[in-house]
Protein backbone atom coordinates (compact mmCIF):
# COMPACT_ATOMS: atom_id res chain seq x y z
CA UNK A 1 0.00 0.00 0.00
CA UNK A 2 1.62 3.62 -0.63
CA UNK A 3 0.71 6.53 0.63
CA UNK A 4 1.36 10.08 -0.76
CA UNK A 5 3.30 12.57 1.44
CA UNK A 6 1.76 15.85 1.75
CA UNK A 7 3.63 19.24 0.38
CA UNK A 8 5.27 16.17 -2.09
CA UNK A 9 2.70 15.07 -4.47
CA UNK A 10 5.01 12.86 -6.93
CA UNK A 11 6.24 11.04 -4.09
CA UNK A 12 4.63 7.88 -3.04
CA UNK A 13 5.35 6.05 0.44
CA UNK A 14 4.97 2.59 1.22
CA UNK A 15 2.68 1.66 4.16
CA UNK A 16 3.61 -1.15 6.51
CA UNK A 17 1.53 -3.53 8.07
CA UNK A 18 2.40 -4.34 12.18
CA UNK A 19 3.65 -7.72 10.66
CA UNK A 20 6.14 -6.27 8.01
CA UNK A 21 7.04 -3.43 10.52
CA UNK A 22 8.05 -5.95 13.85
CA UNK A 23 9.96 -7.72 10.92
CA UNK A 24 11.65 -5.01 9.38
CA UNK A 25 13.04 -4.24 13.15
CA UNK A 26 14.07 -7.71 14.18
CA UNK A 27 11.42 -7.61 16.72
CA UNK A 28 8.08 -9.14 17.48
CA UNK A 29 4.49 -8.01 16.67
CA UNK A 30 3.56 -7.35 20.25
CA UNK A 31 6.52 -4.85 20.69
CA UNK A 32 5.34 -2.81 17.45
CA UNK A 33 1.45 -2.93 18.94
CA UNK A 34 3.08 -1.40 22.48
CA UNK A 35 5.32 1.19 20.27
CA UNK A 36 1.70 2.29 18.81
CA UNK A 37 -0.56 1.97 22.18
CA UNK A 38 2.17 3.87 24.14
CA UNK A 39 2.01 6.94 20.80
CA UNK A 40 5.92 6.05 20.76
CA UNK A 41 5.61 5.65 16.67
CA UNK A 42 3.46 7.62 14.59
CA UNK A 43 1.17 5.33 12.55
CA UNK A 44 -1.86 5.25 9.95
CA UNK A 45 -5.48 4.16 11.08
CA UNK A 46 -7.38 3.08 8.42
CA UNK A 47 -10.63 1.89 9.94
CA UNK A 48 -9.48 -1.24 11.99
CA UNK A 49 -6.23 -1.41 9.82
CA UNK A 50 -3.08 0.08 11.50
CA UNK A 51 -0.19 0.87 9.23
CA UNK A 52 3.26 2.60 9.12
CA UNK A 53 4.67 4.47 6.84
CA UNK A 54 8.69 3.39 5.93
CA UNK A 55 9.52 7.09 6.81
CA UNK A 56 7.76 6.97 10.21
CA UNK A 57 9.59 3.46 10.94
CA UNK A 58 12.90 5.08 9.91
CA UNK A 59 12.43 8.06 11.95
CA UNK A 60 11.73 6.12 14.74
CA UNK A 61 15.02 4.12 14.81
CA UNK A 62 17.37 6.92 13.96
CA UNK A 63 15.66 9.54 16.99
CA UNK A 64 16.56 6.02 19.21
CA UNK A 65 20.08 6.16 17.91
CA UNK A 66 22.45 6.79 20.16
CA UNK A 67 26.16 7.37 18.87
CA UNK A 68 29.60 6.20 20.27
CA UNK A 69 31.71 8.14 22.71
CA UNK A 70 33.49 8.52 25.65
CA UNK A 71 31.42 6.88 29.09
CA UNK A 72 30.60 9.42 31.61
CA UNK A 73 32.49 9.90 34.22
CA UNK A 74 35.10 8.33 32.42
Amino acid sequence: MTLRRQGRPSELETMLTVEQAAERLGTSERFVRRLIAERRITYVKLGRHVRITEHDLINFVTTGRVEAGRRLGA
